[in-house]
């Protein structure tokens, strides 16, 4: 699948075809299905989909922390710095997570060791990648809070002793102590109010040119795809449906789903009562519709919808989509819009 102007050493991570299943005594989950996803250095993709998507999966999938049994990573390749993940044996991922690869998740009560203070969680990840003396690590986990704007007198304190903001500061700190090329961020503000939220994404945002890494920011809310990524990625039932930069995708999104996904999405401009929303329900990862999955809620499907599953095509500008009608209505010459 090409769907990003990035080649040669400009590329950082290149998925392809990865499929990945939870198989249970009820039935096997199909929570990523030939995924391809292309991510440059230096680049924010946005990663977005409804829950049940397949969205953490995939990242679970990067970081080799697919839980097994039940999770099976059934094919693809996972090319991150020009070497396969998948290749790689336990020992070689350790040390590749943290060092090179780090991901903040969504619930940072959950993330921090609640016995520990913060600067030895902060300093054990730094000795682990690094070759340093205890005392360096613990000047430089210092360094790391302050960095994130926490005072270096807290640093001794435990989780308990933060708020919910300022514990997903020391879950950044963490993540990006070792200096990692790829930061992943799972939701990083869904348990933080508003007012955190904003103040959470800007130093995500300063940190980022800092340490000038590339990141992948799973989301569901198109307002934060609109501040902080350059491209962006729609996922539905598992699949990347759509893939475009951000401005493209804003100005000119194409497949049904994504169109659906911003009609939903309240206009200051426009005084409506009702906001449009998308028919029916996500599909069951277990019993996935045949062909494409979007077409029994898709107002553009065609019968043959229901039969084959419509191959990623490139519609311009980087811009690709997996939707068969919408890719012949493009080729046409009809446009795309809302």
């Amino acid at each position: 699948m090409e769907n990003s102007a990035h080649g040669g050493n400009d590329l950082l991570l290149d998925i392809q075809g990865l499929t990945i299943h939870y198989v249970t005594d009820s039935g096997t989950v199909h929570a990523v299905e030939n995924l391809n996803l292309r991510v440059g250095r230096g680049e924010t993709l946005g990663f977005v989909g409804e829950t049940g998507a397949g969205k953490t999966t995939a990242a679970l999938g990067i970081m080799r922390l697919i839980p097994s049994p039940p999770g099976v990573i059934k094919s693809g390749r996972i090319i991150f710095d020009g070497n396969d993940l998948l290749e790689k044996s336990e020992h070689e991922m350790r040390s590749i997570r943290g060092a090179k690869i780090a991901m903040i998740f969504q619930d940072p009560m959950t993330s921090l060791n609640p016995v520990m203070t913060v600067d030895k969680q902060i300093a054990e990840m730094i000795r682990l990648h690094r070759n340093v003396s205890d005392a360096e690590s613990m000047r430089l986990a210092g360094d790391m809070l302050e960095l994130v704007g926490i005072r270096r007198e807290r640093m001794h304190d435990y989780p308990h002793q933060f708020s919910g903001g300022m514990k997903q500061r020391v879950v950044i700190a963490i993540a990006l102590a070792c200096d990692p090329g790829l930061l992943i961020a799972d939701e990083p503000t869904t348990a933080l109010d508003v007012t955190i939220q904003a103040q959470v994404l800007e130093l995500m945002k300063k940190l980022k040119r800092t340490f000038d890494a590339s990141m992948i920011l799973i989301t569901h809310d198109l307002g934060i795809v609109a501040d902080i990524c350059d491209k962006v990625a729609i996922m539905y039932a598992g699949r990347v449906v759509e893939y475009a930069g951000k401005r493209e995708l804003f100005t000119n999104p194409v497949h049904p789903y994504t169109i659906g996904l911003f009609n939903s999405v309240p206009d200051l401009d426009e005084d409506v009562e009702r906001l449009a929303v998308i028919p029916g329900l996500m599909p069951d990862p277990m019993d996935l519709p045949t062909g494409c999955a979007f077409h029994p809620r898709c107002a553009f499907a065609l019968p043959e919808c229901s039969k084959d599953s419509p191959d990623t095509v490139d519609v311009g500008d980087g811009h690709s989509v997996a939707c068969a009608p919408r890719a012949a209505e493009l080729a046409a010459g009809k446009g795309a819009g809302k």
